[in-house]
């Protein structure tokens, strides 16, 4: 499937959701959404925002418009959109910033006018939000997306792990958090999330953003890193000398929960029953309650997570989904990324000669990164 053909299907998802809306158009601005229709595209310049520096239109006959100013027209064409069917629509920066409806407005013009319009992010009282629909023609990718996901998984695997193993007792968590960036950049990826945990802070903090405190004994990294739109997550916690038997029981314990939960996400599953999963297998293991402390993961794609697990979800899963479960027992975490899929997960985060942690559930065996000692 070429580039073309990949913004096709996708634009056909659109225009399935729109009839069922009952909406003439689409206005779709969210970076996420604009690197999804675009097949890796980004119009992210402020990536402090979730909405981009151009939108795309996409119309119910499946007509597609991009909307952009005259600072971000030509790139836009040139680099991100090179070769693909979009109609450009270009305007003054200053048109923009003189009215707050501006872009609703505009995108009812390019539309005809008198149609009901929808956008991914709010545009005013008359354009309906519809964020939930579009996010889940996302969810089942396509086959250049798998490809550019496992290759995404492949080199995020390969280069934190191999930060990690490079690392010695001393480094403050900051300067890890560079090198990971750094490491990933060189390879064409972001870190959108980066954490560092050191000793007492694994079990303190379930978001440890880096601090200047230096590591002595265990370490944990964290990222979320996105190429081309797509995100993968993992984590990699390191010891120094000899693992403990405390953080053994616990990790062994993440790794039995993340197994469970790996070996329930198949198509079809809903969000409530895998939180139930979750919930169920960390009151196994002696350490009830486990699942209030921290989401567990869920679907993942273009955002870092699309949906999580938890007991009012009616998400269900896709086939050719990806997901990113991260099961915490206090001071312990297993997380990588995955492919749901009938014939069950692929694992596509794995860092390469990296100790696992193997179990088996109903006849099947899943992997959990272990604790590297050092």
């Amino acid at each position: 499937m070429d580039k073309n053909a990949e913004i096709a299907e996708k634009t056909e998802r659109l225009t399935r959701m729109l009839a069922a809306e009952g909406l003439g158009g689409v206005v779709l601005t969210a970076q996420p959404n604009f690197a999804w229709l675009t097949a890796g595209g980004s119009n992210g310049i402020d990536t402090s925002r979730e909405q981009g520096a151009c939108a795309l239109v996409v119309r119910a006959d499946g007509k597609r418009f991009v909307l952009a100013s005259r600072i971000e027209m030509a790139r836009m064409l040139e680099e991100e959109l090179s070769g693909a069917d979009f109609e450009p629509v270009e305007y003054g920066w200053e048109e923009e910033k003189a009215s707050p409806t501006f872009l609703a407005d505009l995108s009812t013009k390019v539309l005809g006018g008198g149609v009901a319009l929808g956008s991914d992010l709010p545009l005013g009282s008359n354009v309906k939000a519809i964020d939930g629909a579009v996010s889940r023609c996302r969810y089942q990718l396509t086959p250049p997306e798998l490809e550019r996901f496992k290759q995404l998984g492949h080199d995020a695997g390969e280069v934190s792990g191999t930060v990690a193993r490079s690392l010695a007792p001393g480094v403050t968590e900051n300067e890890i958090a560079r090198r990971v960036t750094d490491a990933l950049a060189a390879r064409g990826m972001r870190s959108v999330v980066t954490l560092v945990a050191a000793d007492e802070r694994i079990a303190k903090f379930r978001h440890p953003v880096p601090t200047e405190k230096s590591w002595e004994r265990v370490v944990m990294l964290v990222t979320c890193a996105r190429r081309q739109g797509l995100v993968a997550s993992l984590s990699r916690i390191v010891c120094a000398g000899e693992i403990s038997e405390e953080l053994r029981r616990r990790m062994d314990a993440s790794a039995r929960v993340n197994a469970k939960l790996l070996a329930a996400t198949r198509p079809g599953a809903v969000g409530s029953e895998l939180y139930r999963v979750a919930a169920d297998a960390y009151a196994a293991e002696g350490f009830p309650g486990e699942e209030h402390k921290h989401h567990q993961g869920g679907a993942a794609g273009y955002r870092t997570r699309d949906w999580v697990a938890h007991p009012a979800s009616t998400e269900t899963v896709q086939n050719n989904q990806a997901f990113a479960w991260n099961p915490t027992v206090t001071g312990s975490k297993a997380e990588e990324t995955c492919i749901a899929s009938a014939e069950g997960v692929e694992v596509i985060t794995k860092s390469p000669d990296w100790p696992q942690i193997t179990v088996p559930v109903e006849g099947r065996v899943y992997t959990s990164p272990d604790v590297l000692a050092l």
